[in-house]
């Protein structure tokens, strides 16, 4: 895929390839700094507790201090 393509554009080649040109401009993002505290404390509870579920986990950020939704963990 060339963006400075003489003889085809880039809606023509996206559409060659089947691709959404949304596909050729998307730059992923990096986590959080706040996802990352999280995904640091479950990572932590996890191995001292590897049965916990997703709603005990909440429970336990939660007395933690730590608000999030069930969805979140």
């Amino acid at each position: 895929m060339k963006k400075d393509n003489p003889d085809l554009s880039v809606r023509r080649q996206c559409s060659l390839l089947s691709l959404a040109r949304s596909t050729l401009y998307y730059q992923p993002r990096g986590e959080s700094p706040e996802n990352l505290k999280f995904m640091e404390i479950i990572d932590r509870q996890f191995l001292e507790t590897p049965w916990y579920g997703s709603r005990q986990m909440v429970r336990h950020l939660a007395r933690e201090g730590h608000k999030c939704g069930r969805h979140r963990v």
